[in-house]
């Protein structure tokens, strides 16, 4: 029986590492990511479900949004996003999303446009993104509305 575990648990991993993708490069400039991820701007309103979908972004985990009041469990780890616009630029709010750490070295936020790096990933989730450059740039969208 513990051979067929080990047998199981190395054939996952093995199909893991080979559906795993490329690393994805982000064209960092500045502490910032000028280039839209998809070549195209992002869509407000589909950010604002990525933001509030706990499978996705599930952004006010951490964070809180006072225009967001109808929704229940605001976080008190992360900063405030009220007014993140007037914060920070598109670009800087672009990398802050898909890699925060190149930012903010010692955040506990996700990076969600990496594929690479990472620890403690499970089986199934190595090589792949926590959320699409689409689904990012809809978020970045979003956050662009919180002025």
């Amino acid at each position: 029986m513990q051979r067929s575990r080990v047998a199981a648990l190395a054939l996952c991993l093995w199909a893991a590492a080979a559906s795993a993708q490329e690393p994805i490069k982000l064209d960092v400039v500045n502490d910032s990511l000028p280039k839209s991820l998809t070549g195209a701007p992002g869509n407000a309103g589909a950010g604002k479900k990525v933001f509030l979908t706990r499978t996705l972004g599930n952004c006010l985990a951490c964070h809180q949004v006072t225009s967001l009041k109808s929704e229940e469990f605001h976080g008190e780890f992360g900063p405030s996003l009220d007014g993140v616009a007037g914060r920070y630029s598109e670009a800087q709010l672009r990398l802050i999303v898909a890699d925060p750490k190149r930012i903010f070295a010692d955040t506990v936020m996700p990076a969600f446009y990496r594929n690479d790096g990472l620890s403690r990933v499970r089986p199934e989730f190595v090589g792949k993104t926590i959320l699409t450059a689409a689904q990012v740039e809809d978020v970045v969208a979003y956050l662009k509305t919180l002025n």
